[in-house]
Formats: C-alpha cells, structure tokens, sequence
C-alpha cells in the first residue's frame, strides 16, 4: 500500500454544556482530524486532541508538525510493521508532538486495516473487540445545582463509580461529596481529579483531611511531575495517587518506583495506539493499574481507538472515561456514534462489528472544517 496523500482537518462542534476544571473551562471541541488517502483511493480517518496544559500542544504547532512530516511517512511507512518501525525510531519528536501524532497514527492503522480487510487490533496484535466495558461519570467543576442535576441523571441511571473535578475551594468539595452521604450503595467509587492545583503536599492532605469523606484516589493533586509530593500525599492519606499529566511518555514508567500509582492512559496525550499499549504493558509488569482516559470533546474515532486499549488491557483496567458522544457533543462526527448507555456500559457486540476493517467506523466528511495553516 502506498500513501498518496495525508490531509488534516478540525471539527469544532460546540458542546451541550461548558466543561470546567481547574485547569481549563471548554465550549467546543478542541482537535486534529486526518484523513490519509492511499494510491488506491481508500481513506482512513484518526483523531488527537492538542492540549496546552497536557503536553504543551496547540491545535496550530500540531497541524504543522503533521504537516512537516507528512513526507517522510507517505515515503517510508506502507504497512503496521513500517509504521511501528517509524515510530521506534522517532520517539523524541512523537514525545514533543504526541497528540498531533495520535491523529496520523490512527489514521494510518484505519487505512492499512481497511486496505487488508483487518481490524485495527488485528495490526497491533491484541484480541478483536468483545464484551462490555463500564465507564465512570464525569463530574465537572460545575455550579453545585448543576452539579447536583448532573448527579442525580447519572445515578438515576445506573452509575456508580464517579470523578469528581475539585476547585480548591473547601466549601464548595465538601458541598460535592456530602451529596453522597445518602447515596448508601456498597458499589459507589469515588475518585478525585485536581487538575495540579495544589503547590505543596501539606495543603493538599489539609484539603483531603476537611473533606471528611472517603475516596480511592486523587489524579493530579500537586504540580506536574512532582512525584515526591505525590507519594506524601499518597502514603500519608492512603489514597492511590494517579499519574496523568505527569506521565506522557513510556519511558517515564520505569522511574516511577514503588508507590501508591494509578496511570491514567488517554490515547491523545500517550501519541496514538501503539505507544499506549506500550506504557500499559510496562505497567502491568510492575504491577501499576491502569485507568483508560479521554479529552473532553473526544469524538468517537479516538473513543474507538481507546476501546482497543482497553479490550488489551482488562486484567488491569481499574476504569474507563470517555465514551459521551452526544452526551457532550452537539453532533459527533461518525456512524455509528459509540457512547455509553444505562450505568455507563458500552456494549461492543452492539456498538460496532469487531471484524469490520479498519477502526469500523464511517466519518461523516462533510462536518470537517479546514485545519488553520
């Protein structure tokens, strides 16, 4: 297969509703569409989501990046097995552009399955899609009504492991979890995301301590990459600390050490598939779980390529995000749309065909807008 051509796009559909957190508040998706057409005329479509805050990306510099490498694959990548071996021998410039690269990455395996008449798993060597997978509720930094409505519509439905968005503001957390007080069912799970808010370890265990409420762990408490204070924080609450933006690379694995770690592994901020595989599979042999994440605004084509990681990885999967479709989004860009439905089970056998070639999905082209140059 030759790749004659490696175009990028954007779709920035508006959301139903604002998505806040300590480090961003959101309207609209924020992402990199390509779409990589071989010789032949057959497409294949891949999805990341730049983050500033995540890995230091804008949607403009990750366009550029796609754009100043595009030779250099439609030259030497023609099968999964070039594409691996091109990512092998790139991994500082994946490692500075990885959600631009996740978008190119996903694209290429759609295109090579389809051109083989194979599954996406098929080509990075993992077990076809099967089952269900149940995903946590995302609860935002909303106003506490907002809050409170959002809780009651997941709950209602059937969830009951959640993360809760923390602001800093003691009142305002504790407010949040006493809305749990009542909620009496043994299954409920909470976990924490902070988004780096905290400067020190004391003022965060301060906070963890007036909350007065149990949770199993607290993503991101400190500032990014302060795997010292992290571990304070974790060994002194006895809450599992997990890793997000603090780990974006796989080599970062090794230097972890023991301690209270949970990885949270989002396609886009790991640079596509295969290099997600790679830090799960580093993971489980030093016996770190993990937790499947998303980007808000994530369409449906990276919560494909998500659901491959997570199909790899049940023996170590501690949760999964994501999955919201038009949950969040006004229109998503695919058919079918893969979303979560009753307590937040996406069943596979009913969402897609785990034969169908490539990621399986049908992109609606039109929706696509012009990347910015």
């Amino acid at each position: 297969m030759r790749i004659e051509r490696l175009d990028v796009f954007c779709f920035p559909v508006p959301f139903k509703v604002v998505f806040r957190h300590a480090s961003a508040s959101r309207a609209q998706a924020q992402n990199i569409i390509v779409r990589a057409t071989s010789e032949c005329g057959e497409v294949g479509y891949g999805e990341g989501c730049p983050r500033d805050y995540v890995t230091g990306e804008t949607v403009a510099g990750g366009v550029a990046f796609i754009r100043a490498i595009a030779d250099a694959l439609k030259a030497g990548v023609h099968d999964e097995q070039d594409l691996k071996a091109w990512i092998d021998t790139h991994e500082n410039l994946i490692d500075d552009n990885p959600a631009a690269f996740c978008a190119v990455e996903i694209a290429l395996l759609d295109l090579i399955g389809k051109a083989k008449q194979l599954p996406v798993e098929d080509l990075v060597d993992t077990p076809r899609l099967n089952g269900a997978f149940r995903y946590s509720a995302i609860l935002g930094n909303a106003p506490y009504f907002a809050f409170r409505w959002q809780l009651y519509r997941y709950w209602s439905s059937g969830f009951r492991d959640f993360k809760i968005k923390v602001s800093g503001d003691l009142r305002r957390d504790r407010r949040k979890l006493r809305a749990f007080k009542r909620k009496t069912d043994p299954a409920v799970r909470l976990r924490l995301d902070a988004n780096n808010l905290w400067s020190s370890a004391d003022a965060c265990l301060r906070h963890l301590e007036a909350l007065d409420h149990e949770v199993f762990a607290i993503e991101e408490p400190l500032r990014q990459s302060d795997l010292e204070g992290f571990r304070a924080v974790g060994e002194t609450s006895g809450t599992r600390i997990i890793l997000d933006e603090s780990l974006a690379r796989p080599d970062q694995v090794a230097t972890l050490g023991n301690g209270p770690w949970l990885i949270n592994l989002r396609v886009s901020k790991m640079g596509g598939i295969i290099r997600s595989l790679d830090v799960a599979q580093r993971a489980g042999e030093r016996g770190i779980g993990i937790i499947v994440g998303a980007q808000v605004g994530e369409t449906s084509i990276l919560t494909r390529a998500a659901l491959t990681v997570m199909n790899a990885q049940r023996a170590n999967l501690v949760a999964g995000e994501g999955a919201f479709g038009t949950y969040l989004l006004k229109r998503d860009l695919t058919a079918p749309s893969l979303m979560f439905g009753k307590a937040g089970v996406l069943d596979t056998a009913r969402a897609s065909d785990a034969s169908a070639p490539g990621l399986g999905l049908t992109v609606h082209e039109a929706e696509l807008t012009d990347a910015p140059t």
